[in-house]
């Protein structure tokens, strides 16, 4: 099971020398107590943490360069670390070594307004850069829903509820100063919005999770703040027909910010943690954005459509203050679903299959959920076809992991049976690394093969992305 994965792992041994190096050029950034490694050594998913032996905090791609020449001279593994928000194992320290924490690198290293783009530190997160942006009319689009640093969510590839018109980190990062296996720092391009200048190193690096190099300096693409935003939620009689809504929505090509789901059980959670009342059924959760015309052309259309699929009446908002108070059960759906069972684990799905599929796939998922041993819910960025089943198990409990377990196979062969994938945006880690080579096969060969020329000693996050040979 992927729950003892880091059971198979042996710890490297960190030298006499490497310490006292360390500390000379680290001090007080040099962290050993118990707390710390801890710390860094699990994120907010089931999975069992793995702590480090010690933990540098960097401050500076100097550091990080430092920090990894150091290591890879001992041959001792780096594992970045930024927030801890990731959900497949991806800080686990499955091999000891350094944990690598960039969350202090927060500085906004320049905002060019005429470009629509600016350049940060990987440490910075969503809300920190919006907030040093807010005054300019522009804003950084990508929000995974958690408070995440840039440089994890360029690591890990993530995307979230506004991917469905901004689309996902891929699409918004122009260029990244990165660190590789031997302390070497290359930057992988430019802020011209396209170039055919050799390999796109940038591309290669972003959804690594920190395994090819680690990414300390950002470029990203920045958007208007939109004219007019509102929100709305609407009901529907079944998953069924609240996803095929999506989908004529999408044919129709409507131009939303958002478009989420949550199903029954995550809305009676929501209502219990949050004191909300809102009607227990299948519920989407939309955004639109532009000008006033548009944005009430847009409502229009999908209080038409939805109707034809037998839905209740758009409740909808434009003022901040009540479009805060509609999306509330959407942003606590996770937190609700787990205050569901005290002192549980979430165990989180992640499949993605093409939005024609995705009525089909997430029906036949919803029928498999009755025979798990607790009650999960189903939350999903429907619009773009990816879909998350929240499964609140003990993770003490043997049966409730095999159960999970099997479910999470059963879900992941669906989605791949049908063009999906097995992660839309949380990564592989090491949570998902039974599924590799379902996905691609021989290409798993070309990806180990790039691993070995980029990082021959296998220091940089070692257990990660690709199953053992």
């Amino acid at each position: 099971m992927t729950a003892v994965a880091g059971a198979a792992h042996t710890r490297r041994a960190l030298p006499e020398a490497l310490w006292t190096a360390l500390s000379a050029r680290f001090g007080d950034r040099l962290a050993r107590n118990a707390s710390e490694l801890e710390r860094h050594g699990h994120e907010e998913s089931w999975h069992p943490g793995v702590p480090p032996d010690a933990v540098v905090f960097a401050e500076s791609t100097a550091d990080v360069a430092d920090l990894v020449r150091l290591c890879a001279q001992a041959r001792v593994p780096v594992v970045p670390f930024g927030a801890g928000t990731s959900l497949e194992g991806h800080v686990a320290a499955l091999e000891g070594g350094v944990s690598l924490d960039l969350s202090r690198m927060t500085r906004v290293l320049g905002v060019r307004p005429e470009d629509g783009d600016c350049s940060i530190e990987a440490g910075v997160t969503r809300a920190q850069l919006n907030t040093h942006l807010r005054d300019l009319g522009l804003f950084f689009p990508v929000d995974p829903g958690a408070p995440a640093t840039i440089g994890g969510m360029a690591a890990t590839r993530a995307s979230g509820t506004n991917a469905v018109r901004y689309g996902t980190i891929r699409d918004v990062v122009l260029s990244l100063v990165a660190v590789m296996a031997d302390g070497s720092v290359v930057r992988t391009g430019g802020r011209a919005r396209k170039s055919a200048a050799g390999y796109d190193l940038t591309r290669l690096l972003i959804g690594s999770e920190g395994t090819l190099g680690i990414i300390t300096e950002l470029s990203v693409r920045l958007s208007p703040i939109p004219e007019t935003i509102a929100s709305a939620v609407v009901t529907f009689p079944s998953v069924q027909s609240a996803v095929e809504c999506v989908i004529g929505l999408i044919q129709l090509s409507v131009r939303m910010a958002r478009i989420e789901f949550l199903d029954a059980a995550a809305i009676d959670a929501v209502n219990r943690y949050s004191g909300l009342d809102n009607e227990t059924a299948p519920t989407l959760f939309l955004e639109f954005h532009g000008s006033e015309g548009q944005v009430a052309e847009q409502v229009a259309t999908v209080q038409e459509a939805a109707l034809e699929h037998g839905a209740g009446p758009l409740h909808w908002a434009t003022l901040a203050e009540d479009r805060a108070k509609l999306w509330k059960a959407r942003h606590e759906a996770l937190w609700a679903v787990n205050a569901t069972r005290p002192g549980c684990r979430s165990w989180t799905t992640d499949v993605c299959v093409p939005i024609s599929r995705l009525a089909e796939c997430i029906v036949e998922t919803t029928a498999d959920m009755q025979a798990l041993p607790f009650r999960g819910a189903i939350v999903g960025h429907v619009g773009d076809g990816n879909f998350h089943c929240l499964l609140p198990l003990d993770p003490g409990s043997a049966t409730e992991l095999e159960a999970a377990q099997r479910f999470n196979d059963r879900l992941v062969r669906r989605a791949i049976g049908m063009d999906g994938t097995c992660t839309g945006e949380h990564g592989i880690g090491h949570g998902k690394l039974d599924f590799m080579m379902l996905e691609h096969g021989a290409g798993v060969s070309v990806m180990r093969a790039i691993k070995r020329a980029l990082d021959p000693d296998g220091i940089l996050n070692p257990g990660k992305v690709l199953p053992a040979e």
